[in-house]
Formats: structure tokens, C-alpha cells, sequence
């Protein structure tokens, strides 16, 4: 039985294009707002090759607007997100498991991560690396994820750690220079 097919939709948000990639119904990519609909696609296809464009189903579209209303600064949770991380490792996928659990306005660390998954602080560049290569970035909100300190750190999306740090403010965290006045997850 062959499996179904990769299938993506472009969207518009505030501040840009997003697209939404998903394999039989579980979501495999997200890509934050690019300044154009062609640059998503070409990210998404750089990622997921062979994907082909498609209409989301109900639970996708219900996805699609709530990535829409997050951008227009509604607080949204993405828990219910349905998600297909099969291609992962499975570190991975305990560590986005663990991230999902970061919600609106709350931050944490890399080594926080690490420590609560048990796997020592010494992964927390585990930890990094996975928020890097992360296939669904708002829905595993690995923005939420600092460096120690508090510190903003790096970010793998359009615009760098600049887009993380209006994501978070977006959120209602504030950056003075100084550590996140926002309380830690872990």
C-alpha cells in the first residue's frame, strides 16, 4: 500500500506568507511568515521534496486560521494540533513533545528542556539542535526556548533571532536587555 501523498497550502498572515505541509492528515512542516508566497513554497520543497499543492480538510483549515489569528495577536493554543513527526528521531520527538507544553507568554532554556527530559543539562545543545531542525516551528513553539540567562539565542527562520524576539513580544514577553521577566516553564 503506498503512502499518501505530501500536500501544502500557502497561506497569508500578518507580516507575510506561512504555508502548512501535511501527510495523510498529521501536519510535517510549518513555515513562519516569508515575504512571499513563492519563498515559502521553495522553503517547504526545499524540505519535504515531491509535496504537491492541496486544500486542507477541516482539522488542517482549523490549523491554518489559528496560525492566522496567532499572527494577528490572539493568544492561541496549538495543542490540539495534530501532528506527523514519523521522519523525526526519537530524541527528537521527546524533546518537541516536551516544548508543546510551553504555552502563550511562558518561556524556558535549552538546558531546562534537557533536565526535564531527564538527559542531563549537557544535551541541552541536543536541545538546540532539535529547535533548529524543528519541522513545525509556533505548533512546537521552539521561540519559547532561551538560552541561558534568558537571552534570546539563535532562531532557523526568516529573519532570525529578530522574528523570535517579536514572536515572544507578541506574546507579551519583554526584552530590556536583561533576563526574560517571564516565569520559566521547568
Amino acid at each position: 500500500m503506498s503512502q499518501p501523498r505530501l500536500s501544502y497550502f500557502i497561506f497569508e498572515v500578518a507580516g507575510g506568507f506561512c504555508g502548512i505541509a501535511w501527510h495523510g492528515g498529521g501536519i510535517r512542516r510549518l513555515c513562519l511568515p516569508a515575504e512571499s508566497g513563492g519563498d515559502v513554497r521553495h522553503r517547504l520543497l526545499r524540505r519535504s521534496p515531491g509535496g504537491t499543492p492541496g486544500t486542507p480538510a477541516t482539522e488542517l483549515a482549523e490549523t491554518v486560521e489559528a496560525v492566522e489569528r496567532y499572527f494577528s495577536g490572539e493568544s492561541v493554543d496549538f495543542s490540539h494540533c495534530r501532528l506527523d513527526l514519523s521522519d523525526q528521531e526519537p530524541l527528537y520527538r521527546r524533546i518537541y513533545e516536551s516544548v508543546r507544553g510551553v504555552g502563550w507568554g511562558q518561556t524556558t532554556t535549552y538546558g531546562a528542556v534537557a533536565k526535564e527530559l531527564g538527559v542531563g543539562p549537557e544535551a541541552a545543545r541536543e536541545v538546540g539542535q532539535a529547535m533548529a531542525r524543528n519541522p513545525v516551528p509556533l505548533i512546537i513553539p521552539c521561540h519559547r526556548v532561551l538560552v541561558a540567562g534568558g537571552h534570546v539565542g539563535g532562531f532557523s527562520a526568516p529573519g532570525g533571532a529578530a522574528t523570535k524576539k517579536r514572536m515572544l513580544e507578541l506574546e507579551g514577553v519583554r526584552f530590556d536587555g536583561q533576563a526574560s521577566p517571564q516565569q520559566s516553564l521547568f
